[in-house]
């Protein structure tokens, strides 16, 4: 049985995040505060739900004292969107962010899909500090402003004219949907860096706000690779994530 700490102080949320998960099968441990969560981890602990405002400190300080100390996963619940404040949260290292409200499956989505990625790091034996030093980079460019003056976006034969919104393999106009085209969008934003699935997972809704699942984002990326003729730009790193870089 897969063993969480969940660290939240609001009774009735943890009350119920406790009573969904462990009908989901998982074992739940609850504590409300920084230093009771301190007291209870340990290594066997596979996930870490943890709310950024505590009683007795910020979220911040449990996440960089467990980073410190362990790979654990860690995933933040918390009221707080401010772009900063996820930015922060996943320079840290920790490996999701969801705000509150949220639904519970999607709250299972999330715990699977990080849990996925942590599995496929460690059969791999991928160094988690280059993980995080990547995704260190990619989100503080998600913080930043585009400064590119040029409107059309490049990698290989692919090309994407923001101005227009069309997208080109080769010298052939490409249609895609609304979902795959940000997909393509934020690969080649960010051409050359990691893009873990669970971060796309986080930027990925569509249009009503419906959250875009594991599932959905294994099909878009499939759909996606065959309009664009199957391009050797477009590179899955196994257990992590997509990568779009320039090929020689």
């Amino acid at each position: 049985m897969m063993k969480i700490l969940l660290v939240e102080d609001d009774e009735t949320i943890a009350f119920g995040i406790s009573s969904a998960l462990t009908r989901k099968g998982y074992e739940i441990m609850c504590c409300s505060g920084i230093e009771e969560g301190k007291r209870l981890f340990s290594a066997e602990f596979e996930l870490i739900l943890l709310d950024l405002n505590l009683p007795d400190g910020s979220g911040y300080e449990f996440c960089r004292w467990v980073k410190q100390r362990s790979d654990t996963p860690l995933i933040f619940l918390t009221v707080r969107d401010d772009v900063a404040d996820i930015t922060r949260g996943l320079d840290m290292g920790a490996d999701d962010y969801i705000t509150k409200p949220f639904h519970i499956a999607v709250l299972e989505s999330r715990i699977q899909a990080v849990l996925r990625r942590m599995s496929g790091v460690r059969r791999s034996g991928t160094n988690l500090s280059d993980i995080h030093s990547s995704e260190s980079a990619l989100s503080k460019r998600y913080g930043e402003e585009c400064k590119m003056n040029d409107h059309m976006l490049r990698c290989g034969d692919i090309r994407i004219d923001k101005q227009k919104m069309k997208v080109y393999a080769g010298e052939e106009e490409t249609t895609l949907t609304s979902l795959e085209y940000r997909l393509l969008l934020m690969l080649i934003e960010n051409k050359g860096c990691i893009l873990p699935r669970n971060r796309i997972l986080e930027k990925l809704w569509d249009t009503k706000g419906n959250f875009v699942n594991d599932n959905t984002l294994t099909v878009a990326m499939k759909r996606l690779r065959e309009k664009l003729h199957h391009t050797p730009c477009l590179t899955t790193v196994r257990g992590i994530g997509y990568r779009m870089e320039e090929k020689r």
